[in-house]
C-alpha cells in the first residue's frame, strides 16, 4: 500500500520560514515525478510546485516562485518544500503529490497518490 505522510505545518509568523517534509513508502519512489498543492476553503486544490524524477527540473506557481524550493531525497524517499517570506495568504492545507507522469502538472487529475495533508498558517 502506498503512502505519502506530511509533516512539518505549522503556526508561523508573516515573513518567516517553515520546511515541510513528506515521507513516501509502498511505491518506487525515485520512478515519480513529485510535487505539492495547497488547498483553503471553497477554492480548488491548486499545484504550487513540481520536481522531476530526478530533481533536475522544477516548476513553481508564479505566486510562490522566488520564496518556495521543491527538492527531493531519493535514496531517503522525501520530498522537501523550503518556504521562505511567508505571507498571510500562504495559509492553507499543504499536500505531497505522486503525479502519474509529466503531461498534467500543477492539476490533480495529474495526480496518482496524494498525501493527508499538513496545515499551515500564517498569522500575526
Amino acid at each position: 500500500q502506498v503512502h505519502l505522510v506530511e509533516s512539518g505545518g505549522t503556526l508561523v509568523q508573516p515573513g518567516g520560514s517553515l520546511r515541510l517534509s513528506c515521507t513516501a513508502s509502498g511505491l518506487t519512489f525515485g520512478d515519480y515525478p513529485m510535487g505539492w498543492f495547497r488547498q483553503t476553503p471553497g477554492k480548488e486544490r491548486e499545484g504550487i510546485s513540481y520536481i522531476s524524477w530526478n530533481g533536475v527540473e522544477t516548476y513553481y506557481r508564479d505566486s510562490v516562485k522566488g520564496r518556495f524550493t521543491i527538492s527531493r531525497d531519493n535514496a531517503k524517499k522525501t520530498l522537501f518544500l523550503q518556504m521562505d517570506s511567508l505571507k498571510p495568504e500562504d495559509t492553507a492545507m499543504y499536500y505531497c503529490a505522486a503525479y502519474r507522469g509529466s503531461d498534467m502538472l500543477f492539476t490533480p487529475a495529474g495526480v496518482r497518490y496524494w498525501g493527508q495533508g499538513t496545515q499551515v498558517t500564517v498569522s500575526s
